[in-house]
C-alpha cells in the first residue's frame, strides 16, 4: 500500500460505527511529530489565544494529520471519497478538573433537523498522551439518533472514553451525545475538533466491503435498545441502495395499532423503532397521521419513517407541503430530501416555499434541494434565490447544497461570487467550497481571485508583524 493510500474501514468497523456511532482509532506519527505539534499549540495558545477557525494555518502540522491514511480511510469509508473539510474547526483546551455537560453539537449556532444517515461526521484528535485522568472526551454509545438525552447519571458506566496515546482520535457521527471529562492532572489537554460533510450520496460501499448483507457486529455497546431495522437500512443506504427498507405486508391489525401507540412513547428508542417498523411494513397511513401530530417529537419521528419508505409516499408528502402547521411542513421537507432524486417532482412546490415567512421552512428547503438535485435547472435556480435570502443560515446552507451539485451548478457562479463578499464567515466559506466543487474554468477563476485577495499569512502575529 502506498503511504498516502487511504486505509479503509473493514465491514466490522463499519457495523460498529452504525450501531455505536463512533470509532476510536490511532495514527502512527512519531513522538517527535507530536512533540513539535504540542510545542506549536502551546505557543499559539499562550501568545495569541484560541485561533478558532484559523487552527490549520496557525498550526500547519495539522495538515499532515488529515492526510494520514488512517484518517483519510476512515472518512472515505463513512462519508465517501469526495468529502468536505468544513470551514468550522476548534481546538478545545482543558486544564481544569470539572467535567463538561452532555450535549450534541449545534450547526455553528444554528438549527436543522438531524440526519440518521451519516451525512456529517467529526474527528476529535488528541495530540498528547491522554490517559483517563487527563480528561478525554466522553461519548455515549448508540445515542447519535436520539434527539433527547435518554440516559442519566446512573448510566455513566456505559460511557466510552477517547483515551490513548498521542495520535488517538475519535471518529464520531456528528449528532452523538458527548462531553469533556474531568482533567484530574491539571496539565494541558488539547482536543482538536474538525467537521466533515459528505458531498455525494453513496452509490456503492466506500469501505473495504466484503459482505453484502447486514449483520450486527460481534458486540453492540449501545445500552438503550437494539435498532435492527434502522441499522440495516443505514448499512444498505451506505451501500448505495436507496429505498432499501424491506416492505413487509402484515394483516395483523393489533400489532399495527401497537406500533402506532409506541410511536408516541415517551422513551425515544421505543418510538424510533416504531417509526422504522411502520415503514418496513409499508404502513404509510399511520406515519402520515403521525407527521400531522401536535406533538413535535411524534411528528419528527414519523418523518424519519417516511424518509426511508418506498417512493409511494412522495405524492402524499408533496400534498403535506400545503399544511398550515409549520412543524409538519419542515418534517415533510426533510423526508422529501432524504428520498433524493426520487422526489424530483416535489422541486416546484419546494421552490415556492422559498417565499415562506418561516426561516425554518426555508432552511429545510435549501438542504432538501441539494439532496434531490433534479431537475438541475430548477434546483440551481432555487438555490441561487437562497443565496439572496435575508436569513444567514439559508445563505450558507445554499453554498453547501451547491457543492453537492458539482459542475451542473455552474449557472450559480455569478451569485456565488457575490456571496464571497458576504459579512458572514460561513456564507463566504461555503460559497468558496461550492466554487471548488463546481470546478469549471469560470468557477476556478472566481475562486482563485478570491483566495489571492483574502490570503492570510500564517506567521504574522501581533508579536511577529513583518520580519523575518
Amino acid at each position: 500500500m502506498e503511504a498516502n493510500t487511504p486505509l479503509l474501514l473493514t465491514d466490522e468497523q463499519m457495523r460498529k460505527f452504525i450501531t455505536d456511532g463512533f470509532l476510536i482509532l490511532n495514527t502512527d506519527f512519531s513522538e517527535d511529530f507530536h512533540h513539535k505539534l504540542m510545542e506549536r499549540l502551546n505557543h499559539v495558545y499562550e501568545e495569541e489565544g484560541n485561533p478558532g477557525n484559523n487552527l490549520l494555518p496557525r498550526v500547519p502540522e495539522l495538515q499532515r494529520v488529515f492526510e494520514h491514511p488512517v484518517i483519510t480511510g476512515a472518512l472515505t469509508s463513512v462519508l465517501g471519497p469526495n468529502y468536505m473539510l468544513h470551514a468550522h474547526r476548534h481546538g478545545h483546551f482543558n486544564a481544569v478538573s470539572s467535567p463538561g455537560g452532555w450535549h450534541k453539537d449545534s450547526y455553528w449556532g444554528y438549527e436543522r433537523m438531524r440526519n440518521h444517515h451519516p451525512w456529517w461526521a467529526m474527528i476529535m484528535y488528541f495530540p498528547q498522551d491522554t490517559p483517563v485522568e487527563l480528561g478525554p472526551t466522553g461519548i455515549m454509545p448508540g445515542t447519535q439518533n436520539y434527539e433527547s438525552r435518554v440516559f442519566d447519571a446512573d448510566e455513566m458506566e456505559t460511557e466510552a472514553l477517547a483515551s490513548g496515546n498521542a495520535g488517538t482520535f475519535a471518529l464520531i457521527h456528528y449528532d452523538i451525545w458527548h462531553r469533556s471529562t474531568p482533567n484530574l492532572l491539571g496539565k494541558p489537554r488539547y482536543m482538536l475538533k474538525f467537521e466533515f460533510m459528505r458531498t455525494i450520496a453513496p452509490e456503492a460501499p466506500s469501505w473495504n466491503n466484503a459482505e453484502t448483507a447486514w449483520r450486527k457486529p460481534q458486540t453492540v455497546n449501545s445500552p438503550f435498545a437494539d435498532h435492527d431495522v434502522m441499522w440495516e437500512e443505514t448499512w444498505n443506504w451506505l451501500s448505495g441502495k436507496t429505498g432499501s427498507i424491506t416492505d413487509i405486508k402484515s394483516n395483523n391489525e393489533a400489532s399495527i395499532q401497537e406500533l402506532a401507540m409506541e410511536l408516541q412513547d415517551q422513551f425515544e428508542p421505543i418510538a424510533l423503532n416504531a417509526a422504522y417498523e411502520l415503514a418496513r411494513r409499508g404502513k404509510h397511513e399511520e406515519l402520515f397521521d403521525a407527521i400531522q401530530s401536535e406533538n413535535v417529537k411524534v411528528s419528527r419521528l414519523a418523518a424519519y419513517g417516511l424518509s426511508v419508505s418506498s417512493k409511494e409516499v412522495i405524492p402524499g408528502l408533496i400534498e403535506n407541503l400545503e399544511s398550515r402547521r409549520v412543524e409538519t411542513v419542515i418534517h415533510t421537507i426533510f423526508a422529501l430530501g432524504e428520498q433524493r432524486e426520487q422526489a424530483k417532482e416535489a422541486v416546484s412546490a419546494l421552490n415556492k416555499l422559498l417565499k415562506h415567512p418561516s426561516e425554518k421552512v426555508r432552511r429545510a428547503v435549501v438542504e432538501a434541494l441539494g439532496m434531490i438535485q433534479q431537475p438541475t435547472d430548477d434546483v440551481v435556480e432555487g438555490l441561487c434565490h437562497c443565496l439572496e435570502d435575508k436569513d444567514v443560515q439559508v445563505k450558507f446552507m445554499a453554498g453547501l447544497s451547491l457543492s453537492r451539485l458539482g459542475p451542473s451548478a455552474e449557472k450559480a457562479v455569478p451569485q456565488l461570487e457575490i456571496a464571497l463578499n458576504d459579512e458572514n464567515r460561513y456564507v463566504r466559506a461555503h460559497a468558496a467550497e461550492a466554487l471548488r466543487y463546481i470546478n469549471t474554468e469560470q468557477a476556478k477563476d472566481v475562486l482563485i481571485k478570491f483566495l489571492f485577495n483574502s490570503r492570510w499569512c500564517p506567521t504574522t502575529t501581533k508579536v511577529n508583524t513583518f520580519y523575518p
